[in-house]
């Protein structure tokens, strides 16, 4: 039988028992395996990993582990000097665009009014979830473990926290997309991107008093949804502030 010896850094601890956290773990195998499958039978999805060092070289998820191996598993997101020989995966695509599974809806509604191109069905499963992020090259957004261990799955994050305006705050620390937030240009409710448009040319969908007392329109291009800064704006931009982290 084989052994190797396998520690995993920061926070890629978070999906360990804390007995094995932060400690060189001695493992036995006796099945061919690739480095990939071998921090995955850890329960550690792959989306997790940014580097993988097998006896103090650099290894990609391919690399066929031996007995004696001494592998560290390094967070994604992780500030080190990457050669091409330690790149696990492509760069990501900026701005980033997303995929949400369809237990992170407020999630997703968030991120959308701060901007981001955010796909979100409520009918979403798992597999539609993991070709969407393949074929659009989309980071995809989950509390479902098992979903990001899927092989055709690039970019994925597991989202920690429970309530939605800390995973938002999260999401854009994960990912650092404080400096790329454009408010209010894509439509809450679809994903669309949200244009001006004249008052006359959508006055006949307007209650009268909206008529009567607000004159700037944004139209969803692709449902076709009406926003306007009503009574409601001071609430949207408290809420901006919360979300971008700038409000307690």
């Amino acid at each position: 039988m084989a052994q190797i010896g396998i520690r995993f850094h920061q926070s890629v601890n978070d999906f360990l028992a804390p007995a094995l956290s932060d400690t060189e773990i001695i493992h036995n195998f006796e099945r061919k395996a690739s480095v990939k499958d071998m921090i995955e039978s850890f329960n550690v999805p792959h989306t997790e990993v940014g580097r993988i060092s097998v006896n103090g070289v650099a290894a990609d998820f391919n690399y066929i582990v031996q007995d004696r191996d001494r592998i560290e598993v390094f967070p994604a997101g992780e500030n080190f000097s990457a050669t091409s020989a330690g790149q696990l995966r492509p760069p990501l695509l900026q701005p980033p665009q997303f995929v949400v599974d369809s237990n992170l809806g407020r999630l997703a509604r968030y991120l959308r009014l701060l901007g981001f191109d955010c796909l979100y069905r409520n009918d979403y499963n798992d597999d539609m979830i993991a070709r969407i992020a393949s074929e659009q090259q989309r980071i995809v957004l989950t509390r479902d473990r098992s979903l990001l261990h899927r092989k055709i799955i690039t970019y994925g994050y597991f989202v920690r926290a429970d309530k939605p305006k800390i995973q938002t705050r999260e999401v854009l620390k994960r990912f650092a997309l404080n400096s790329l937030i454009k408010p209010l240009t894509r439509c809450t409710h679809c994903n669309g991107k949200l244009a001006e448009t004249g008052k006359s040319c959508i006055e006949h969908r307007l209650e009268p008093l909206t008529k009567q007392y607000y004159d700037k329109f944004l139209i969803c291009l692709e449902c076709g949804r009406i926003y306007w800064q009503g009574s409601h704006s001071m609430r949207i931009e408290r809420l901006l502030g919360e979300l971008a982290g700038t409000q307690s």
